[in-house]
């Protein structure tokens, strides 16, 4: 979800930011100009991102290794003569050799990257649309690759409008394969249709410290629920309403999936592989569960902070690290060529339909490369 005042999911936070400003922290440590950071170096910078490991990290356990891992490289005088690059190596390595968070980057200025003459500027990198190629890929198949879930009411529409238009399917395939993340308006959307009856989907679980300060995830979405749960964390249940519409709620679902399919999409996985009405088929997805927000340290230096974590409400597991697995192995480029011979398309003709709808983003798993927050 991107949105003032809510929380960001895990990758799409962490490696896109690519709309709404970022959340202000409850509290945080004050920020200091540019030229006394200098001064003292990278302890400033250090005992900040400590200090917010320590209060808002998932597990607070964790967090608190990770900030006494930190303190004792500000006691040993690690960082204080470091900057830029160097800084985040340094204090990346002593948080990684606590434990492997795929969100947890120092983020370093942008005037601390390699510049001058012979030095290679990389080209932006092309925005992908929210919503490509939806229709009736086949007689009685309907076809949407989602490559995110924004916070923008006229994608929530162009999902609703999908559902509506196509409500006579006799199955929806729903690409994820080069889906990075988001909120859950569209999941929103497109939930209600396909269930008979009220229906949980996953658990989502936020550290106390955020939500209590009003920084909680998605609080006044009416399809989450506060439930009883761990101790120091806020629990909430996603649920989805049927809409009254039987028309899609017998319809065959297929999900595609890819190692580069994180965050938000893999909440979706998960809520359609937990409750058994969609098959999934591709490869096992990118392990980006933590969900959280970008902060500023100041100084030009930034962080992903992981507040809060999403699960299967029957085993209280989360798929950080592992993915969401397919319930289909095959290769993400083999995908929808398994979906359309699953649905008794010919193997040539499934073959042409595939190439004709294949995408053309990554579909590999890519380690989260931290940006600038807003």
């Amino acid at each position: 979800m991107i949105r003032p005042s809510r929380l960001l999911p895990g990758l799409l936070a962490a490696a896109v930011m690519m709309a709404g400003p970022s959340v202000a922290s409850p509290a945080a440590p004050a920020s200091l100009p540019p030229e006394a950071e200098a001064e003292v170096g990278g302890d400033v910078i250090a005992e900040k991102y400590a200090a917010l490991l320590d209060r808002d990290y998932v597990y607070p356990e964790t967090g608190k290794r990770f900030a006494a891992a930190l303190r004792a490289g500000i006691e040993a005088g690690r960082y204080r003569a470091l900057s830029g690059e160097a800084l985040g190596a340094a204090i990346d390595a002593d948080v990684r050799a606590v434990a492997e968070d795929g969100h947890l980057r120092l983020k370093v200025p942008e005037s601390a990257a390699p510049t001058g003459p012979g030095v290679a500027v990389p080209a932006p990198r092309p925005q992908k649309p929210p919503v490509e190629q939806p229709g009736w890929i086949a007689p009685g198949i309907a076809f949407v690759r989602f490559n995110v879930f924004p916070d923008d009411p006229a994608v929530t529409a162009e999902a609703a409008k999908f559902m509506a238009d196509h409500a006579e399917a006799k199955a929806i395939i729903f690409d994820i394969r080069t889906h990075n993340g988001g909120g859950i308006e569209q999941m929103d959307a497109i939930f209600p249709w396909l269930f008979a009856k009220p229906t949980r989907l996953v658990t989502m679980a936020t550290r106390a410290s955020v939500d209590e300060a009003g920084d909680g995830p998605l609080g006044g979405d009416r399809s989450l629920r506060i439930v009883k749960g761990e101790p120091g964390m806020v629990t909430r249940e996603h649920w989805a309403t049927p809409n009254g519409d039987e028309r899609l709620q017998k319809t065959k679902i297929y999900v595609l999936t890819s190692g580069a399919s994180a965050s938000a999409a893999e909440h979706f996985a998960l809520a359609m592989k937990h409750t058994h009405r969609g098959v999934l088929i591709g490869a096992p997805t990118a392990g980006a569960n933590h969900f959280g927000r970008g902060e500023e340290l100041g100084g030009g230096y930034a962080a992903f902070i992981p507040v809060g974590r999403t699960y299967d409400p029957g085993t209280g597991k989360d798929w950080e690290g592992v993915g969401v697995q397919p319930d289909i192995a095959v290769p993400p480029a083999e995908a929808l060529v398994r979906a359309l011979t699953e649905l008794g398309i010919a193997p040539a003709e499934a073959k042409r339909l595939s190439d004709a709808h294949m995408p053309k983003w990554p579909m590999e798993r890519r380690r989260l490369r931290m940006v600038k927050p807003g």
